[in-house]
């Protein structure tokens, strides 16, 4: 029975895996996954949930220098995020030393004076000797809760990490029903199963510029799913390098784009991809606003 709770910010620099341990941690999918940085854009909440607590988990965009307004507002997400959780997960990966981003997050964590576990992903890809250097750099500028080296990937120190955030928990109700994993509509998982797919198949500077939006969504009486996704992109030559010579990487990004919907929903989809220019939509408050990148 559910009697503690625990809301946790995951935070840290970028491309250091902050999604896939949420996803990890949740059981299910509930943020995209990409190698490349800024994947995640804006708050995406996940509930795990244990024998006795109910942790609700705030994946963050990675903390960097904005050049953006988008980059702005990734950045508000993640000092919001931390202002308003019982705990943190300072997420970061062999062979880095904390920069001038990595110390300003972390003075804003001590001073909002709320406890924070340092953890060391992708540890499966180094030797533990190469753990200790990164552990020593960050353990001298903060006293952290705890340090725990883990693999989000393949579930290594997963418990142990999952023991130092029950120590955040407090007595009380769940603050979401049995089953929930997310508060993120359908709608915008699908928009965004696309733009992973499309960060996948695209290369450069293309895919920081892409933004997807639901622009259709029904269902027919005996269960397929008609759904159209608008992607947006901020030159008239991203649009050409987006569809691809005779269309081939979209009709690829969709392709994968459907069959995991599908896997999604356990439906029949036919997803229809349309490209618009929107030029400069990443420093523009009123498109951003309308793309849901909002207060």
């Amino acid at each position: 029975m559910i009697c503690k709770t625990a809301v946790i910010a995951v935070t840290g620099p970028p491309n250091a895996g902050k999604s896939t341990l949420v996803n990890t941690l949740v059981g299910e999918k509930v943020a995209i996954v990409t190698p490349k940085p800024q994947t995640t854009r804006t708050r995406i909440m996940g509930v795990a949930n244990t024998d006795e607590t109910q942790f609700v988990l705030i994946d963050t965009p990675g903390f960097h220098k904005a050049r953006t307004v988008l980059g702005e507002y990734m950045l508000s997400v993640v000092r919001r995020s931390i202002t308003g959780a019982d705990g943190v997960v300072f997420l970061i990966e062999p062979g880095t030393e904390p920069g001038e981003r990595e110390k300003e997050l972390i003075v804003k964590i001590s001073e909002s004076k709320i406890p924070c576990v340092l953890a060391v992903n992708k540890i499966d890809t180094v030797r533990k000797e190469a753990l200790l250097p990164v552990i020593e750099s960050y353990s001298a500028i903060y006293e952290w809760s705890a340090v725990v080296p883990i693999s989000a990937k393949r579930k290594d120190g997963i418990d142990v990490l999952k023991s130092e955030l029950e120590k955040f928990a407090e007595e009380g109700p769940p603050l979401f029903p049995d089953g929930m994993i997310t508060d993120q509509p359908e709608s915008r998982l699908f928009a965004e199963i696309l733009r992973e797919k499309l960060l996948y198949c695209l290369d450069k500077e293309v895919p920081h510029g892409i933004a997807t939006e639901i622009s259709g969504f029904s269902e027919r009486e005996n269960g397929i799913i008609d759904l159209s996704i608008m992607i947006y992109c901020e030159k008239r030559s991203h649009k050409g390098i987006i569809i691809g010579k005779n269309g081939a990487v979209l009709k690829r990004a969709g392709e994968l784009a459907r069959c995991e919907i599908e896997s999604f929903t356990g439906a029949k989809v036919f997803l229809q991809t349309h490209v618009k220019v929107k030029e400069n939509w990443r420093d523009s408050k009123t498109i951003l606003r309308s793309f849901g990148f909002g207060e």
